[in-house]
């Protein structure tokens, strides 16, 4: 074979198929013709010997076709068995599921709030669509970036997770984004809307990097929103922008000197409903007043809000040091102190933190919580501190005088509503709601006097059932005024905050007595929690007695979470 080989022109390839690696060498067999056919068989295609009959159902054909059992199909294809008529429900409940009638009688929280518990595939259709200059409806990038702006003032000022969600899913709704999803956490709101299953979703987040107590501009946002959802009202998308950017620039109701002299206001009064005279109400004042000032200080300096507590907790404890030294009998300084500590407790952070836990959003939740105890935390440095120093100077603090009768019921009621009055000018709520809050703050201290003076119940409990008495009125005044319940119910609930058991706390940790002090600390723990549940337990008792949204034939309202231990 070597022989018969030709020079090296004969063996050089005669094209490039030569070098291809499955061509056949040379010498061997070729291989049968290719078929006629151009292009293989799809691998959708029938095999070789299946028939497919006129009902569109395949046989196997040979020796063992023609038999139903050896019949192929799709798998989406229904078994022969199957009937349509006797199909068993497999994904339906047996009851059925319910049908929501999101009546427009209810506010749009509750509707919200009852859509946002319900399954994606259970939503009722989307509602009135808002007026819009283009056919193909609003750009939906400006509605997520408005829906966001809304979300943001209203986790800014203090809003639950779950209201603030239910704001941004009405807003969406109410420009025809049915397909939206609202996340809220403490600093991070995100929205995502996908208009069908094929197309891409567009997600928008924000951060929340400042908060400010403006319970006026709180209100103003939930009009806002009132009038996006409601079908007599239309509010095309630039409208709604010029409305929030006026929300936004609209200045505080009260300026600095008033928002003073209410911290001086609120610890005075606090001074009186632990037993002091007015004397101490003035000495109370005075140290609130300059510790709020001091606070404001730190704050133009850029300092954390720890450190603003830190420091304004200082001078009201100082003021009650000065008094035990002039060994004077008439004045009560641990009433002074007192007084100081009810200006500072967060309550407001706390109520919101707790609610949030509760209708599960516990991330938020935690966040709150570890916000409330930072600030406990500095006020209680600034009040150790100046106790400490007290101490070594030679001051008699007696940790008994919390047991010294005091029992003036029309004084305590007055103090306790010039407290919720003070409180409310704070939290810079309209001056048509500080009446209601006023009000609601005296109720509220006259249930907790009638059950832990008069009936000898335990403090804890009295404050529980008080702050629910609290939650339900703010709840159903809010519903009558359309608005957030929060300036409604967070001055009412200040004369309930533990102040005389965090300041004998502190003063039992001072004086090295870590028995007493933990045992004072902790019953303030469990009265704050006291309040925080009972606040939330009466807004949701008001909402079984209203005309919320729910399935037909009287079914309970959903709750956030069904589970049972598992």
């Amino acid at each position: 074979m070597v022989a018969e080989s030709g020079g090296p022109e004969d063996q050089k390839p005669q094209s490039d198929e030569a070098r291809s690696a499955f061509a056949p060498p040379a010498g061997t067999s070729q291989p049968a013709s290719p078929p006629e056919e151009e292009h293989p068989t799809s691998e959708f295609a029938l095999p070789t010997g299946v028939h497919q009959d006129q009902n569109g159902q395949s046989s196997a054909g040979g020796s063992g076709g023609g038999s139903n059992s050896d019949t192929l199909s799709s798998a989406f294809t229904p078994p022969a068995t199957y009937r349509a008529q006797q199909s068993p429900p497999a994904f339906t409940p047996a009851q059925g599921i319910p049908m929501v009638r999101l009546t427009k009688e209810a506010p749009w929280q509750d509707r919200m709030r009852t859509m946002l518990r319900m399954p994606v595939t259970e939503r009722p259709a989307t509602e009135a669509i808002q007026r819009t200059d283009d056919e193909t409806g609003p750009a939906v990038p400006r509605v997520l970036d408005l829906t966001l702006r809304i979300g943001e003032l209203l986790l800014a000022g203090g809003e639950g997770a779950e209201d603030v969600e239910a704001a941004m899913f009405a807003v969406t709704r109410s420009y025809g984004l049915d397909r939206s999803e609202p996340t809220v956490t403490f600093t991070l709101l995100s929205i995502s809307h996908q208009p069908s299953l094929v197309d891409d979703p567009v997600t928008a987040s924000r951060t929340v990097r400042r908060r400010g107590t403006d319970y006026t501009r709180l209100a103003a946002v939930f009009r806002l929103v009132d009038d996006i959802t409601t079908t007599d009202t239309e509010i095309s998308l630039e409208e709604a922008y010029r409305r929030l950017a006026e929300i936004r620039r609209n200045r505080h109701p009260y300026p600095g000197w008033v928002l003073t002299a209410a911290a001086g206001l609120l610890a005075g009064s606090a001074s009186v409903l632990v037993g002091g005279g007015f004397l101490v109400f003035v000495v109370a004042a005075a140290g609130a007043m300059l510790g709020d000032r001091l606070a404001w200080l730190c704050a133009g300096r850029g300092l954390p809000e720890f450190y603003q507590f830190t420091v304004a907790a200082m001078p009201p404890a100082a003021m009650g040091v000065a008094l035990t030294l002039t060994h004077s009998t008439d004045i009560r300084p641990s009433a002074v102190i007192t007084g100081g500590l009810f200006a500072l407790l967060p309550g407001r952070a706390l109520v919101a933190g707790v609610q949030d836990g509760l209708t599960g959003y516990y991330i938020t939740a935690s966040a709150r919580l570890l916000e409330v105890m930072y600030f406990f935390i500095g006020i209680v440095a600034g009040v150790l501190i100046v106790l400490y120093l007290g101490l070594q100077l030679g001051a008699q603090l007696n940790p008994e005088a919390r047991f010294s009768p005091y029992n003036e019921p029309v004084v305590q009621i007055l103090a306790s509503m010039a407290l919720s009055l003070a409180f409310a000018v704070l939290l810079q709520q309209e001056r048509s709601t500080v009446l209601a809050v006023t009000l609601n703050g005296g109720v509220a201290w006259i249930i907790f006097g009638a059950m832990a003076r008069t009936g000898d119940i335990s403090p804890v409990a009295a404050t529980a059932v008080a702050a629910g008495l609290v939650g339900l009125f703010g709840q159903l005044f809010s519903r009558y005024r359309f608005h957030s319940s929060l300036p409604y119910i967070t001055a009412a609930i200040g004369p309930l905050l533990p102040g005389s058991a965090t300041y004998f706390g502190l003063l039992g940790v001072a004086q090295n007595e870590l028995d007493t002090g933990l045992a004072s600390l902790s019953t303030a723990v469990a009265t704050a929690l006291a309040i925080a549940i009972g606040v939330n337990l009466g807004s949701e008792i008001s909402r079984l007695f209203m005309g919320v949204p729910g399935a037909v034939g009287g079914a309970s309202r959903r709750a956030a979470k069904r589970t049972r231990g598992f």
